[in-house]
Parts: structure tokens; sequence; C-alpha cells
């Protein structure tokens, strides 16, 4: 009887919208196989009526992973449907965008260690399959329509070196390194001693190895270690946190750029990017998404408004100087990953199974479309802690960061 009801909304609610979707269900019936679909649904069970029937983004997505329905045709066709399918989601997402934290979460290094190696340390296998030859798991920087992954990932490290203006002999930290490209980068082309920390194990023995095959033992340096235990007897000229801060949790603002700032020299540069919601209220993500994140992708993980950012930031003493949106950077480089997962399946799913293929791909692939949608966005924030006299030498005009490209 439930089925029967479930099945009749989900079927009013395809005429309601209008939706060109080809259906099947569990028993091999079909509803309507309109000729300008783009997209098939498949109904594996009859409990994924419930999410059809009253959908939203979050329970579609568990639905996919969960294999009660399998979806064909491209990832973009499949979100530009879930969101028809789902009704007018925009302006829902736009008043409630901040990441459900859940109340019992405390950002512990015990917690953070855990979380971060639940999400990074999946395969690298995996990662090689869909990132950049130099394993950047960040927004690239695309300058020109015909830019690879490959060349827009070196433009973004090159973007990031030049805004922190580093110079040879200088020391330079990267919280949060990933697989060390930034700092690989950093010491070969610019000439500076560089360390980066990492929770995650796979990242960390991975960079090692990659710093010794190329020669730079000595002038670079990745370590396991959380940012809160970096010792503070030697400061830094120039520091960076490329895609990290959202694990950090806004509670630990203070803490976190307390950190940085004890960690900078007078006269220092820091450069933090990382992902913000663009809604200026505290809400929560809606439709299901935060919680969806919460339990499959990230476990503790929070956005917060750029202004709330830039007042932490200037909470611990470091002068906003330049603030940058990437946006439509991220949502072309989301794409490109869904895209190499996708033509990767094979590979991706021998080395980690349908379960967290599906998690990575329909995470990616959503994270795409909310970036396009703007719903989310990503900002770099050059920040520096001004001399005892105020100074804070910079050029008087962003030309450094472009001369010569």
């Amino acid at each position: 009887m439930l089925t029967s009801r479930m099945l009749a909304k989900f079927e009013r609610k395809l005429e309601e919208v209008g939706l060109p979707l080809k259906v099947r269900l569990w028993d091999g019936t079909t509803l309507g196989t309109p000729p300008e679909a783009r997209v098939e649904l498949t109904v594996n069970t009859p409990a994924a009526l419930t999410s059809l029937a009253l959908p939203n983004m979050g329970k579609l997505a568990r639905s996919y992973v969960e294999q009660q329905i399998d979806v064909e045709g491209s990832a973009r066709d499949v979100l530009h449907a879930t969101e028809v399918l789902c009704g007018a989601q925009t302006e829902v997402l736009r008043s409630r965008t901040r990441l459900r934290f859940h109340p019992w979460v405390r950002h512990t290094r015990f917690f953070d260690r855990k979380t971060i190696s639940r999400h990074y340390d999946v395969s690298d296998e995996f990662f090689r399959l869909w990132l950049d030859r130099l394993r950047v798991y960040s927004c690239a920087y695309f300058r020109r329509a015909d830019d690879t992954l490959d060349i827009a990932q070196e433009q973004k490290l090159d973007h990031i070196c030049r805004k922190l203006r580093l110079a040879p002999g200088e020391r330079f930290l990267d919280i949060g390194c990933g697989w060390g490209s930034l700092v690989m980068w950093a010491a070969r082309r610019y000439k500076v001693e560089s360390l980066g920390i990492t929770l995650s194990r796979n990242q960390h023995d991975y960079a090692q190895q990659k710093i010794r095959e190329l020669g730079l033992e000595g002038r670079c340096e990745v370590r396991l270690l959380d940012y809160r235990d970096v010792p503070e007897e030697a400061t830094f000229d120039k520091i960076a946190s490329i895609g990290m801060f959202e694990h950090v949790g806004r509670s630990n603002f203070p803490v976190y750029f307390g950190k940085i700032a004890r960690l900078l020299k007078p006269g220092g540069l820091v450069l933090n990017h990382g992902i913000t919601h663009t809604a200026l209220n505290q809400g929560e993500l809606g439709s299901g998404i935060g919680e969806f994140i919460q339990d499959y992708v990230f476990p503790g993980g929070e956005l917060s408004h750029i202004s709330e950012v830039m007042e932490a930031m200037a909470q611990q003493g470091l002068e906003s100087w330049d603030v940058e949106s990437l946006r439509p950077h991220y949502a072309r480089t989301l794409w490109s990953w869904v895209e190499r997962l996708e033509a990767n399946r094979v590979a991706a799913l021998a080395a980690v199974g349908e379960k967290t293929y599906r998690i990575w791909r329909i995470y990616m692939a959503g994270s795409a479309h909310a970036f396009e949608r703007g719903w989310m966005s990503v900002y770099q924030v050059l920040a520096g802690k001004a001399l005892a006299s105020g100074e804070l030498t910079l050029p008087l005009t962003r030309d450094y960061i472009y001369v010569g490209q």
C-alpha cells in the first residue's frame, strides 16, 4: 500500500516538474521514455520511492551511494535533473548554506587526525586517477579557455607564490600541504626553505619520497604534524594554507589564526585559501546536503562566510590585503575531476569499490554544481602581520602578481 502511494506521488512529481527522465523500476516496469531524456533512473528497491516521492538533494545522494537507485548520464545532466526534481532549491540553499555541525564534534587532535585520514587516506591510486600530475587537491587557476588541468594547477601554485612574494632563503610553511606540491614548487622555483605539514599518513609518505626523488632534501620537508603542534621557536617569513581551514571548525578560528600569527614573522605574509558559503546568515546547508557531506565525506567539516574569515584573521592581528574569489575556477576544476574519474571508472572501482566511487562522484559533481549556482565560493585572502611601525612592505598595485604571465 505504501509502495503504491509513494509511486503515485513520484509519478505526479515527474508530471509537475515536466522533467524528461527515463525511469525503470525494480520489476522492469518503465515510466515513460521521452526521446529527449538525457538521464535514465533505475529504482532498484521500493524503499527508494520515499526519497523520490519527497525528494531533496541529500536524500537522493544517499540513495545513489547506497545503490538503491542507479543513474545513467553525464554528471552534469544528473545534477541538473536532480535540482529540477527537487523543485526550487536555489533560494533554500542560498538562505541555508552552512554545513551542519554536529553538536558532539570537538576538533581535538585525535578527532581531526581520524577524520583527515578517513578522507585523504582512501587510496593513493584512486586520487592518482583523477588529480593532475602534481596531485594538487584544491582549486586550479585557469588563465585561458584551453588550459588543461595540469597547466591550471601549476598556474595556481605559481599564483600563490607570486602573491606571497616568495624570495630565495625565506622560510615558508604550508599548513595542510597534501601531497607536497606547493612546498616542492616553492623550493624548486623560488629557492625557499619549505616545510609542509599534514595529518594524512599517505600524503606524508608520498611527499617525502617525492622530495628525495627530486633531490630537495635540506630545502624541503613534509612532517606528519597537527598545525597546533608546530614549534613556535622558529618563525616563518611566509605561510600558506590551501584548502585546509574548512576542517578547522568555526569555534577554532581563534586557535587557528592565532597560531598562524605567532608563527609569522613581523612583516610576513600569509595566504589563506578556502571554501566559503555565500549566505550571510548562519543557516544550515539545506535539503539534506549538509548531513550527507558530514556522514559520507567531511565529518566535522564546516563552512563560513568570507566576512567571518576576515574578521577572525583581523582579531589575531592579520591585516587582509588582497581578497580574490576563485568560484568559477573551482567549478571548472571539479568538473575536470569528475570527468577524469568517470573516464577511469573501471580502475577506480578496482581501487576503492563501488560505494566509495559513488560517494566521490556525486560529492564532486554536486560541489561543482554548487559553485556554478553560487551556493558556495572559494577565496584567497592575502594578509600580513605588520611591523611595529605599522608598515607592511607590499607594492602599491597587484601588477607584481601578473608580471611575466
